[in-house]
């Protein structure tokens, strides 16, 4: 009975705590339960207040938490023993919305089928859930105006009525709008919980402190005996292993167009023949048979120039029809198509050809430059090697391999005076020099100076002072002789050099801007090739010891004390100031054969018996700048105007070639190369064309020598 009275107690007291608790605290699991023995049932009265006791300190405890809803213990009526009872829940309308009764059960499917029915679905009874009534629009309206609240409601398809929000779905709608996390309660900075770090939490890594075996990195003697003893079969020939097959030596066929797939692009399809059209038939229409001219024409031309490779024919019957004559002859050209068909599609590209070219200006624009034949003079018994021309541009003089040197005007092509020497002429160069008038020959180991007549008395005065002064310089210590003429200066050389013997004869004459030196280089190999004459001094020396390499040709720089030696494959630039070399050029020619510089001396161009002419920016590279191959010979001379854009190019092919060569100012443009014209007008006999050019320095007009024994002149 005791027990009993206290159940009641205790059911009382848990009801009135779950009235009183505003949130319910779930409770420890309880060890005890009905199955246990009969022997823990009876239990001291005193045992039970303690529990009392214990029950009412834990129900203040768990007051104070709120999270557990309160338990009670009641004695069961089928066991007899003590067992946990919870209070009920009581639903409210702030707690789960799926203990709500939905009044629409049809569950979820698309309500649209329902539009034309007065009710939405049925309720959990089976009876029909009516539509409820709307308004029109205007009622709708009134509505939002008159409800500051229906802003905060949604549209239920189920019930098609508005529902409100409550406040946290709309805290959760307003934070998906902007791009938040929807749990308010989330904090993405929260401070990181160390799982593994701190002490008491630390991991022993690795599992054994134990050093490593050196088995780890020293090789394994049993291993090694294990593959010393396959190795010792092998040797011996107890262990062979599997023999190649042999390769079959029956032509393999295979479909080209059935390869095996693979990771590239698929192959093109097979191209289809042509389908047979009415006048491939048996019986074409009239308009396709050919009249007798037609066949005639047709019987008459090649077969790879005929429009059809057939005749259209006509039968009365099909069983009429012969066999086909050129089957096996089509058979084989399908063979070849499909043989030669591409069988990777590549992609093209439509770049216009015309496009790649580079534009240039039209040579009608770059007037005035030679274009014709003017006058010609002959050389009657040997072929002309050399020619210049003198600083006025109105004389010219020229020198053939028998010896003999012509002056002629430029004017007119007459001859004034003529000199026999009795060897070969190597080279002729005038003296820049406007206040005097000579020109130098080279021959066989000397050099002559030569005045020539009918000039003002002033300049042969000044010629004769500057060549035979009255009083000579004193002698120099040198192997070079200069010799003065005795005789009349007219009928002869006025000064003679006779170079060290075994110089040879002296292929290139080059004066410095100012006239008083002058550079011979002769045919010779060796070190003594090259000579530097001073006429005011009447001195002459060697300006190398040793070089690598045969000269070819030497220059002068037109502005700076800098001197251009040729080789055989290099072009050297010597600073005679300091006596030192500047820079190597590397032209890639096999042979060097000609040279010239510039009038600005920013630019030179070398030309080679491989037929390359390289153009060279001194300033740009030691490589060429660009590289022309227009002749199909060796190039014998170049040339650039003094005054005009314009150089030109000679070789053995008989032909002279005219560009215009336009440098400017702003050392970021390019050179403007455009080649303009091209002359023919000198024979090629024994292999060799046109030997030299010179430019008339006053007219845009071009004097050559040719192996044919003419010198010609060019005019605008």
């Amino acid at each position: 009975m005791q027990s009993e009275d206290e159940a009641e107690d205790e059911d009382q007291e848990g009801d009135d705590a779950s009235d009183n608790e505003d949130v319910d605290e779930f409770p420890e699991i309880d060890a005890v339960s009905d199955s246990e023995e009969e022997s823990e049932e009876e239990e001291e009265d005193t045992d039970d207040l303690d529990e009392e006791d214990t029950l009412d300190e834990n129900s203040d405890a768990d007051s104070d938490l709120h999270i557990f809803p309160k338990f009670r213990k009641v004695v069961s009526d089928i066991t007899g023993q003590t067992k946990v009872v919870y209070p009920e829940i009581e639903p409210d309308y702030d707690s789960d919305s799926s203990t709500e009764d939905d009044p629409n059960r049809v569950g979820n499917i698309p309500m649209h089928w329902y539009d034309d029915l007065p009710h939405l679905g049925y309720d959990i009874n089976g009876k029909r859930v009516l539509r409820p009534a709307k308004g029109d629009e205007l009622d709708r309206f009134l509505q939002t105006v008159e409800d500051p609240n229906s802003w905060t409601t949604a549209f239920d398809q189920n019930t098609q009525m508005d529902k409100p929000l409550s406040a946290e779905e709309l805290d959760i709608i307003r934070r998906l709008q902007a791009g938040e996390n929807p749990d308010a309660e989330y904090d993405p900075y929260e401070p990181t919980i160390e799982w593994f770090t701190g002490k008491g939490k630390e991991e022993i890594m690795p599992l054994s402190s134990a050093p490593e075996p050196k088995r780890r990195w020293l090789p394994s003697k049993w291993e090694k005996q294990k593959i010393m003893k396959i190795v010792r079969a092998i040797r011996q020939g107890r262990i062979v292993g599997s023999k190649p097959t042999a390769a079959d030596k029956k032509q393999q066929f295979y479909a080209i167009w059935n390869e095996p797939p693979s990771n590239q692009a698929p192959p093109l399809p097979a191209p289809k023949p042509k389908l047979p059209t009415n006048s491939e038939s048996y019986n074409p229409p009239e308009e396709y048979l050919p009249t007798e001219e037609e066949r005639k024409l047709w019987e008459s031309t090649d077969p790879e120039d005929r429009e059809r490779d057939y005749l259209p024919h006509k039968y009365p019957a099909l069983r009429l029809v012969p066999a086909y004559d050129r089957f096996i002859k089509q058979r084989f050209n399908r063979q070849l198509d499909l043989y030669l068909a591409p069988r990777i599609q590549r992609v093209k590209l439509n770049v216009d050809p015309n496009s790649l070219l580079p534009k240039l200006p039209s040579p009608n624009s770059l007037r005035p430059f030679p274009n014709y034949k003017s006058l010609q003079f002959m050389h009657t018994k040997a072929r002309v090697r050399c020619l210049s021309i003198s600083s006025d541009g109105a004389w010219v003089a020229s020198g053939d391999e028998s010896g003999v040197i012509s002056l002629w005007e430029v004017n007119v092509g007459r001859e004034v005076k003529r000199w026999s020497l009795g060897s070969k002429v190597g080279a002729i160069e005038w003296c820049p020099r406007l206040d005097v008038c000579f020109f130098v020959a080279g021959t066989e180991e000397q050099l002559h100076f030569f005045i020539p007549p009918n000039i003002s008395p002033v300049i042969l005065t000044m010629t004769q002072s500057t060549l035979a002064p009255a009083t000579l310089p004193p002698a120099t210590q040198s192997s070079i002789k200069w010799i003065s003429a005795s005789g009349a200066a007219e009928d002869g050389p006025i000064l003679t050099i006779e170079l060290p013997s075994a110089s040879g004869l002296s292929r290139q004459l080059t004066w410095h801007r100012k006239g008083d030196y002058l550079a011979s280089v002769s045919s010779s190999e060796t070190q003594g090739s090259v000579w530097m004459h001073q006429i005011s001094r009447r001195h002459s020396q060697a300006p190398f010891k040793k070089i690598k390499g045969a000269v070819q040709m030497v220059l002068f720089h037109p502005t700076k004390p800098h001197f251009f030696v040729a080789t055989q494959r290099y072009v050297r630039l010597y600073n005679l100031a300091e006596q030192k070399l500047l820079k190597t050029l590397m032209p890639g020619i096999k042979w060097i054969s000609s040279m010239d510089v510039h009038p600005s001396g920013d630019h030179i161009i070398v030309g080679g018996y491989d037929r390359k002419l390289c153009w060279f920016d001194l300033e740009l590279s030691e490589k060429p700048y660009k590289v022309l191959r227009y002749h199909s010979r060796a190039i014998r001379s170049l040339h650039f105007h003094p005054t005009y854009p314009l150089f030109a190019s000679s070789s053995d092919d008989g032909s002279i070639q005219i560009f215009h060569a336009r440098v400017f100012s702003d050392l970021m443009t390019d050179p403007l190369i455009v080649p303009l014209k091209i002359l023919r007008g000198h024979d090629v006999q024994e292999g060799l064309g046109v030997l030299q050019i010179k430019w008339v320095i006053k007219q845009p007009w071009l004097v050559s020598a040719g192996a044919d024994g003419s010198v010609s002149l060019w005019c605008s």
